[in-house]
């Protein structure tokens, strides 16, 4: 076992328990333990916080410190982790989405084959759902990766995107920025074959590929990239355009209608909501399903169905002459 290669495995050791012993590290590693404070000492001058205690119950452990060393990470850990990060990056956290993408990339980026392939056939894997708990669908951890990588080194990528019409076309763009809107992910670049801004849904890009092609950044459409795209996806064609205001503060209900529409704060309490639809029936079930109270301003169609939803809704709440299985009468709002 080379130095550096018996180093890595030092470390690996030192981070899976808390405390080791000399003499354990030293028949772990198949050295003598003088070799092993040697490494010790290597690894200290590289910034590694090793404690070290002499006599009895002395020996060697790994501390937190000032400054994040590499970190060595069995394949098990690493998809864990990159897993972790994903899960960051797509829902609802508090963590920063960007800063999650941005330490995926890196853990990715050195990852052996092997594991990213493991990382992937995960991605199916059932996870926690429930009332306010929505996330992107992003099937491709490397596609996303390379995605970040790119926008990191102002690389210019090539890759397949389907639109909402499932139509399928070739891309060469600079990407310049990643975000989170309404817990999905959106690539912001400058598109070379149309000269001009265009936003990508992430889960809908496939075969990325570096092309090695360095650009000068862009200044970027917009002070904030997170409400341009906001503004994009609200200025996308649909059948309809339903607008209503909504009694509850914006982040509420950002969080509610996740990927439905566009939220604009009117003040604390107190929001405008633009769904672009194909269906007033889906539109009105999301404004539905809110909880809070509304009132829709248009188009007319959306006002007339919500109103015969309301008048059918309260329909089945009055007049129950003969009581069901339970005696009590179920009341709902729109």
């Amino acid at each position: 076992m080379s130095t550096s290669t018996r180093a890595l495995a030092l470390l690996g050791l030192l981070q899976s328990r808390r405390h080791w012993s000399g003499a354990e590290l030293a028949r772990r590693l198949g050295v003598g333990e003088r070799t092993v404070r040697r490494d010790v000492l290597g690894l200290q001058e590289l910034g590694y916080p090793i404690l070290t205690t002499r006599g009895t119950g002395g020996g060697y452990q790994l501390s937190s410190g000032a400054a994040l060393p590499p970190l060595v990470l069995s394949e098990e850990e690493a998809a864990a982790t990159v897993l972790g990060l994903k899960e960051i990056a797509t829902g609802i956290h508090p963590a920063s989405a960007e800063a999650a993408i941005s330490a995926m990339a890196k853990i990715v980026q050195v990852l052996p084959a092997r594991i990213r392939r493991r990382i992937d056939s995960l991605r199916t894997v059932v996870t926690p759902a429930g009332e306010g708990y929505r996330r992107a669908a992003i099937d491709d951890v490397t596609a996303l990766t390379t995605l970040a990588l790119a926008c990191r080194d102002a690389d210019t990528v090539s890759f397949t995107y389907h639109d909402g019409e499932r139509v399928v076309s070739d891309r060469t763009v600079q990407p310049h920025r990643i975000v989170n809107v309404e817990n999905r992910l959106y690539l912001v670049a400058w598109d070379l074959d149309r000269t001009d801004w265009r936003t990508f849904r992430v889960d809908r890009i496939a075969r990325t590929n570096r092309t090695g092609a360095r650009f000068a950044p862009r200044g970027l459409p917009g002070d904030d990239p997170v409400e341009y795209v906001r503004n994009q996806l609200g200025s996308m064609p649909a059948r309809y355009r339903v607008y209503a205001t909504v009694e509850a503060p914006a982040e509420q209900i950002r969080a509610e209608i996740a990927h439905c529409g566009t939220v604009e704060a009117l003040d604390a309490r107190i929001c405008d909501v633009h769904i672009a639809a194909e269906s007033l029936d889906w539109a009105a079930f999301c404004l539905a399903s809110i909880g809070a109270p509304f009132v829709v301003h248009g188009p007319p169609e959306a006002i007339e169905l919500i109103a015969g939803w309301g008048s059918r809704l309260l329909a089945a709440t009055e007049n129950s002459s003969e009581p069901g299985p339970s005696s009590e009468k179920v009341r709902g709002t729109v």
